[in-house]
């Protein structure tokens, strides 16, 4: 837990400073490119949540690699799986960069993403924002090596760069009049590559000479294998497609079915409650190392006490920002967006249910615990596009919040409670009859449930070459050992025989 407080003490720092850099710069977007900039501008900056599943899910594969070795510098498992999350990586980007250019060309973006688009540049400065998401891609692999190496807190220390970077290139824009209302978010993909590139140089150092061997290997396909992806890839890829889905299109929804001064709303309301979100994300996120670590020692590492500190501290944190955001959303907008009690009272609840979700979605990361998040999220694509379109019908800008937070309680935290209460006690039954077994049943035991763990961590969807041949060499071992007592005890009885014979 102390990785966690740390982290959540350096994110509630940078999140201190690019939120209150960020409340200047939106202001500085209202009052010099008008709302209708800012619309597209916080429409235009969601591919990044639409689009997490471009990585394909290797960010399961190298998370629970990195944090499982005891050796991460030397280990070559380690080194197989960066080069598989580069392979992936460098074809999902290349992809998503064919994709912009596709539908730059085809004139699709307004169909795609409603009236929030400017007409004035909007399609040209969405197909730029996919292209640089493309091109920085593979550059992630950094972030995810160091939350497995448990450096969330360097990570997340990365992002300070983001907000200062943001406010000195569009005040240099409104200082010499350049008119760039229509690619203000272009400009963010901008500033979040830099924190791509900053994690992956302070992981190379941090895994030297590793991420450097693994670069130069890439291109060896056929001389260099890479790991089986799939087993950990596949429920985290369905789960990365269908989670956007289901959460963050709330803003196509209003843009399709409201208008700009509700999808406005929305974009304030997103960015003020996004400051506790985004803390409460990142603490979470530095859990997962630690289930990984205790799940390839053996340890039953319990999520029940995390999860109720979480969900208090989301409703605390979220309650305390709604208390002020109608005066920050005043200072924001210089008056021109207010946000509604329904708004308010949605993004507390949001926020303590998402809070409250993340110790036991990190204690599920193993192989059996993504494949059974997988039917609920998908269960609840369709129940929170429902719930949303209902709402805004009813309470407009407001609508998506309370879709949301209804389809996380219903689809995510329930019965992810249900399946860590069950695995908890299964893992608890099985620790107890192991302790009560005689000795040599022990060793060989924990032997056994050690390869499996080892396999279960690192993705396989069975035993790898590697444990394989170490599992043979241990029988080997154990056969002429017992070989040898066999000997020892025949040439006794021999001597013994002799013995009774003098």
């Amino acid at each position: 837990m102390a990785a966690v407080g740390s982290t959540a003490a350096v994110k509630v720092v940078v999140m201190g400073l690019s939120g209150v850099l960020g409340i200047i710069t939106s202001r500085m977007i209202i009052q010099n490119f008008g709302t209708d900039a800012y619309a597209q501008y916080g429409l235009l900056s969601t591919f990044p949540t639409l689009l997490p599943f471009a990585d394909l899910g290797i960010a399961a594969i190298v998370i629970n690699a990195v944090a499982g070795s005891s050796s991460v510098r030397t280990d070559d498992f380690v080194k197989r799986s960066i080069v598989t999350a580069f392979r992936v990586l460098l074809v999902s980007g290349g992809i998503m960069v064919a994709v912009a250019l596709l539908i730059t060309l085809a004139g699709w973006w307004p169909v795609l993403l409603g009236e929030g688009l400017l007409p004035d540049g909007g399609s040209l400065a969405a197909g730029l924002c996919l292209a640089v998401f493309g091109l920085v891609i593979p550059l992630t692999v950094g972030q995810r090596i160091l939350v497995g190496l448990k450096k969330t807190s360097t990570q997340v220390a990365s992002q300070a760069v983001v907000a200062p970077f943001m406010l000195l290139a569009i005040g240099s824009a409104v200082m010499f009049s350049v008119p760039v209302g229509s690619y203000l978010a272009v400009i963010s993909y901008v500033a979040n590559s830099l924190v791509s590139v900053i994690c992956l140089i302070v992981a190379a150092r941090a895994l030297s000479p590793q991420i450097g061997s693994a670069v130069k290997l890439v291109p060896r396909v056929r001389s260099y294998r890479g790991v089986p992806a799939l087993g950990l890839a596949w429920p985290m890829l369905v789960q990365m497609i269908a989670l956007p889905v289901a959460m963050q299109t709330g803003r196509l929804l209003l843009s399709h079915l409201a208008g700009p001064d509700e999808l406005a709303q929305y974009n304030l309301a997103s960015q003020l409650f996004g400051i506790v979100l985004q803390t409460v994300a990142a603490a979470g996120i530095a859990l997962w190392p630690v289930y990984a670590a205790a799940r390839s020692a053996g340890r039953v590492e319990s999520p029940t006490v995390p999860t109720l500190w979480f969900l208090l501290g989301g409703l605390g944190l979220g309650t305390a920002l709604a208390v002020i955001s109608p005066f920050l959303a005043r200072f924001v907008s210089g008056g021109a967006i207010a946000l509604d009690g329904w708004m308010l009272v949605g993004f507390v609840v949001f926020v303590g249910l998402q809070a409250a979700k993340y110790p036991v979605g990190m204690y599920m990361t193993d192989k059996t615990g993504l494949v059974f998040q997988v039917l609920p999220i998908v269960l609840m694509v369709p129940l929170n596009l429902g719930l949303s379109w209902w709402f805004i019908g009813l309470v407009g800008a407001a609508g998506p919040v309370l879709g949301s937070a209804i389809s996380v309680a219903l689809c995510q935290l329930v019965p992810n409670l249900w399946y860590v209460s069950r695995d908890l006690g299964r893992r608890r039954a099985e620790a107890a009859a192991g302790a009560g077994r005689d000795a040599p049943s022990d060793a060989d035991g924990a032997t056994a449930a050690a390869g499996l763990d080892v396999d279960e961590q690192r993705g396989d969807e069975t035993a790898t070459d590697q444990a394989i041949a170490e599992r043979a060499v241990a029988e080997r071992a154990a056969d002429e050992r017992s070989g040898a007592d066999h000997r020892t005890g025949d040439h006794h009885r021999a001597g013994d025989d002799e013995k009774e014979a003098r």
